[in-house]
């Protein structure tokens, strides 16, 4: 008996703590009437009328679209296409204090054949807090290492890895070295930034690793390498390289190393100094992540908004810029859209900075096709705010859906807030 009672407690711990049921299929349509529509391509539709079914948008317009199914009046609230969180190991890691919830990052330097989507834990609590916030989609990154992996894009209100994939095996992640670096206290070298000596050594092993891996798959190799082979899709487009680098000399150097090698498509993470280098990355044909905004300049002589307006300065570079805080703890994902809001405090246009995550950067992940915009045809992977969901007093969440199944908006924190709200109340 008493086995019996310890082995319900120790289920009801499990259940009490997992994300709660994933939302059912669309079983009928659904009409959104009297929202304010943001397109997510920079468009703004007053009064509109929106329906989807079957998962899918079937109708949208301020004029001649006809209520079908269920009616939503949204009568002065907001329509947006779900927000897209790139470059994240959210569903990877848990708790950072603890290690048997991270598994993020594998040994090894150059293992792009490690695949993040089949380590992806679609009962993270930490994801479920994404949803309120209006963040839906995130591409699911492994870390460490030179070439850390590849990622995939999944949708947040899933039952497992399975259902959650939007786009499998999308990219493969790699941490350009740098230029500088702090010195290795531990091997009696000055603390503080100086020279990377290794720099010419480890960019050489970067390109020759690629070379190596675009001449395997011209050929028959006599004995399989799992890393090459993971890098094909590199070489005919099928994935994209994500460069993570921020200087100037270290950017053109990652792009000119992945082009000389064949790769196709390159996409730079963090990107500070890009700004300096627009007319360069315009002619690869070379979008830009950009790192946060709400962090200090990295140099001194930088102005103290730079992070702030780095976006915007991309942007009106004429560069396609999206946004990702691969730096920040998953939990601070949430603010993604508080990122974008800040860049309009930079003079960026609201429906631009909007477009930094959704439409820009659902074309970066290659996944426009199906998400990013609020259009016929697309996934109804939307959600309904009570006023500008850029900014945090109007990012309030009244529905939300992910390829037409209506989500629940509670999760462990909503449900602490309602707990301890009342607390004082009467006192």
């Amino acid at each position: 008996m008493k086995k019996f009672i310890l082995t319900l407690t120790v289920l009801w711990g499990f259940t009490a703590f997992g994300q709660q049921t994933p939302a059912p299929e669309q079983t009928g349509a659904i009409t959104i009437t009297g929202a304010t529509a943001h397109i997510g391509n920079g468009e703004v539709i007053e009064n509109c009328t929106l329906v989807f079914e079957d998962g899918k948008i079937t109708a949208i317009g301020s004029t001649g679209v006809s209520p079908k199914g269920r009616t939503i009046d949204a009568t002065g609230k907001h329509i947006y296409p779900g927000f897209i969180a790139p470059g994240k190991s959210l569903g990877l890691i848990e708790i950072n204090a603890v290690r048997a919830t991270n598994d993020q990052d594998e040994i090894g330097s150059m293992i792009p054949h490690v695949r993040s989507l089949i380590a992806y834990n679609a009962e993270s609590q930490v994801v479920e807090s994404m949803r309120p916030n209006g963040v839906l989609l995130g591409q699911i990154t492994p870390k460490g290492g030179r070439i850390s992996g590849t990622s995939s894009i999944v949708q947040f209100d899933a039952w497992n890895w399975e259902d959650a994939a939007v786009k499998v095996d999308d990219g493969i992640h790699l941490n350009w070295p740098t230029t500088f670096r702090r010195g290795r206290w531990w091997m009696g070298e000055p603390r503080g930034f100086q020279p990377n000596k290794e720099y010419a050594e480890q960019v050489a092993d970067v390109s020759t690793f690629l070379i190596n891996a675009s001449a395997y798959g011209k050929g028959t190799p006599k004995e399989k390498n799992q890393a090459f082979e993971a890098s094909q899709g590199l070489f005919d487009g099928s994935k994209k390289l994500y460069i993570y680098a921020q200087g100037e000399k270290e950017i053109m150097d990652g792009v000119t190393t992945a082009k000389e090698a064949g790769v196709k498509e390159v996409v730079i993470m963090g990107g500070y100094q890009a700004n300096n280098i627009a007319d360069f990355l315009k002619k690869h044909n070379v979008a830009v992540l950009v790192r946060f905004t709400h962090t200090l300049p990295f140099l001194e002589d930088d102005d103290y908004d730079y992070t702030f307006k780095l976006p915007k300065l991309l942007m009106d570079a004429g560069l396609l810029v999206g946004l990702q805080n691969a730096t920040a703890s998953n939990f601070q994902t949430r603010n993604l859209p508080f990122y974008a809001g800040q860049v309009v405090a930079q003079g960026l246009d609201k429906e631009k900075a909007l477009q930094l995550i959704t439409g820009n950067t659902a074309e970066i992940l290659g996944i426009d096709d199906h998400y990013g915009t609020l259009e016929v045809g697309k996934s109804a992977t939307l959600f309904v705010a009570g006023g500008d969901a850029l900014d945090m007093r109007g990012n309030q969440l009244t529905h939300a859906f992910i390829d037409g199944r209506e989500l629940s908006l509670e999760t462990h924190q909503t449900e602490l807030w309602k707990r301890y709200s009342g607390k004082f109340e009467g006192e």
